[in-house]
């Protein structure tokens, strides 16, 4: 019974999960354009899927497997990132994989937190941690279009860095709409417009209900 209750207590922690994700938007954007810092990145990316997959799973055992393996990968590609001359290219791409895989343990494990125990601030915290992480692959997209692309990506005359990449997206998908970054080319529209849809439908529709529900739980309790 106590080895049960600890393994629950241990599960669905999805506020780290979005401490973290929020800490790895701030560095990708705040971070200079080097190898050390995209190598910082994917170290972040990596111990934001590990610790999904360690809390959204249930066997201790198969947690603390999954975690070894993504702490020696991670280690890896920063590694192979700093010396071996990485593109940033082949980086970003690395990126979407991670973070497209980050996203499916996610919403599973959400989806087992919501039918097991309803809607809860970690649920909460971890459909935004979801938010944050598709704005993340918008980036990688972008990033890799950009860097293998012909012509610039933005009308501005340049393709960008990283760290504009991930400003250039969060802004899209909330709409603000700065305009000192403007896709250029017709993909790069395409993207933007994608990510202003699906960033504007999640917020009004996924946390709104999961927000509408939370409360409505509290006024009950």
């Amino acid at each position: 019974m106590r080895i049960r209750l600890a393994q629950e207590e241990a599960s669905f922690r999805y506020g780290l999960v979005l401490l973290l994700t929020l800490i790895a938007v701030v560095f990708f954007i705040v971070a200079p354009d080097r190898p050390a810092s995209h190598a910082i990145g994917l170290l972040l990316t990596t111990s934001i899927l590990a610790v999904v997959v360690v809390t959204g799973r249930g066997a201790a055992a198969v947690r603390g497997w999954v975690a070894a393996a993504a702490a020696v990968a991670a280690i890896g590609v920063a590694v192979a990132t700093i010396f071996a001359d990485v593109s940033t290219a082949v980086g970003a791409g690395l990126g979407i994989v991670l973070v497209v895989g980050t996203l499916y343990e996610l919403v599973g494990g959400l989806s087992r937190l919501l039918r097991g125990r309803g809607v809860t601030l970690q649920g909460v915290a971890g459909a935004l941690a979801v938010y944050l992480l598709v704005g993340l692959a918008f980036a990688s997209v972008v990033t890799v279009s950009a860097r293998i692309g012909h012509g610039d990506y933005f009308q501005q005359g340049t393709d960008g860095t990283q760290s504009q990449h991930v400003y250039y997206v969060f802004t899209t998908m909330t709409t603000t709409g700065y305009g000192d970054l403007t896709p250029a080319q017709p993909f790069g529209r395409a993207v933007s417009v994608l990510a202003m849809l699906i960033g504007q439908i999640y917020l009004v529709t996924v946390i709104a209900l999961l927000i509408g529900n939370l409360r409505r739980r509290a006024d009950t309790t």
